[in-house]
């Protein structure tokens, strides 16, 4: 599933957006995109009037980034401000820590990224009270009453559940509470959490964002002015901030996302699609697959499906030797690169998978390329 490159109402589509997301105004001799400024500190005679004072409070370069991000995430949308962090686990941290305070409750998938259960150990340890649910038949509802924070991870990292981001929106409003939505695995070409009613959107930009797996970045993008507040100062008081080159890299490379986001997408499909045949595989999943369980709810919320595919091979030696059997496909932790990447997720000791599981991340590479890498090695380490 994509989208048009222009829709019917005249709206820039999702490659005109991203081509031109936060560029400047043109001027004569100067380039498109500016390089990065590499500044500590700004003449600043009289008083501190103007926008940059002191480079852990801003640099020009995350200012282009951060209103190309919202451009992306939340296109037209007035209010909404962006913030970008060092990584995605800095992004994730600044908002759970300047959200929360002692007394209060926080809900938190029980299925999500694999450094959510030492989070849980910091917000415990700071008398903050954190419950768990898994993402799959929207079960954080069961345990929403009260909370002061609902935290999503849809797509979630590893297992690729769905959750309805608009049920469960409506009803932690209801009831006062804020929603933040983990949107690395989706990418604001894949999901925009804003346009379902979520307050902030949280993501990795290390992942499809910037999508070469040469930086590490995070954003968080909100919707009103008081909460952001809160996460800019958070920002300032850990110095959780990007460089101007990684920033400046992250905005250069946002030029290829609708790009790569498509051809990643057909990748990823069509290696869910010669898998599903696999008598050897189980447990696959992938929400553009129409077998899914979550493609009904992930057709209605998201615009891609995104690049990761997931199966469980029979055993944990089986899965080692289909991973060494692999050509084309890298043997690496993370996801969303145009270098297509694979890894036995039980290896880190901190998902709830079994020991043969797989994550597979397609990239950029000919579909039948992958295709067949992907087919000779699991036949290959059927006979090993």
């Amino acid at each position: 599933m994509t989208a048009p490159d222009f829709d019917t109402s005249g709206a820039p589509g999702d490659g005109t957006r991203a081509v031109r997301a936060g560029l400047p105004e043109p001027v004569k001799y100067e380039p498109t995109l500016p390089g990065p400024v590499f500044a500590a500190h700004y003449h600043l005679p009289g008083e501190p009037t103007g926008p940059y004072t002191y480079g852990r409070d801003e640099n020009p370069t995350w200012t282009r980034l951060e209103q190309a991000i919202g451009e992306l995430e939340a296109p037209g949308r007035d209010g909404v401000e962006t913030l970008a962090f060092a990584s995605g686990m800095a992004a994730i941290s600044a908002v759970l820590f300047s959200q929360l305070r002692a007394g209060d409750i926080a809900v938190l998938p029980a299925d999500g990224y694999q450094v959510l259960p030492l989070v849980r150990e910091q917000l415990t340890a700071y008398g903050i009270e954190v419950r768990t649910a898994p993402t799959g038949a929207d079960a954080q509802l069961g345990v929403l009453d009260g909370a002061k924070l609902l935290w999503i991870e849809t797509p979630s990292n590893p297992g690729l559940d769905v959750c309805d981001v608009r049920r469960l929106v409506a009803a932690a409003h209801a009831q006062g509470t804020s929603v933040a939505v983990d949107n690395t695995l989706a990418s604001p070409l894949g999901q925009r959490p804003l346009e379902l009613g979520a307050d902030f959107s949280v993501a990795s930009g290390t992942k499809m964002l910037t999508g070469h797996g040469d930086l590490l970045l995070g954003y968080v993008v909100g919707r009103n002015a008081g909460p952001m507040a809160a996460v800019r100062r958070w920002r300032k008081i850990v110095g959780a901030i990007p460089g101007p080159m990684e920033a400046w890299l992250a905005h250069r490379s946002l030029a290829t996302l609708q790009l790569r986001a498509d051809r990643q997408t057909a990748n990823a499909l069509a290696i869910a699609e010669a898998l599903r045949g696999r008598s050897e595989v189980s447990g696959l999943r992938y929400p553009g697959l129409p077998e899914d369980p979550s493609h009904e709810i992930a057709a209605r919320q998201m615009r891609r499906f995104g690049c990761v595919v997931s199966f469980t091979l029979p055993t944990r030696t089986r899965a080692d030797r289909f991973l060494e059997a692999l050509r084309i496909v890298d043997d690496a932790t993370s996801f969303g690169g145009v270098r297509s990447t694979a890894e036995r997720r039980g290896r880190w000791g901190g998902d709830a998978v079994p020991e043969g599981f797989v994550r597979l991340s397609a990239g950029a590479e000919d579909p039948e390329d992958l295709v067949a890498d992907v087919l000779r090695a699991l036949d290959e380490s059927a006979t090993l």
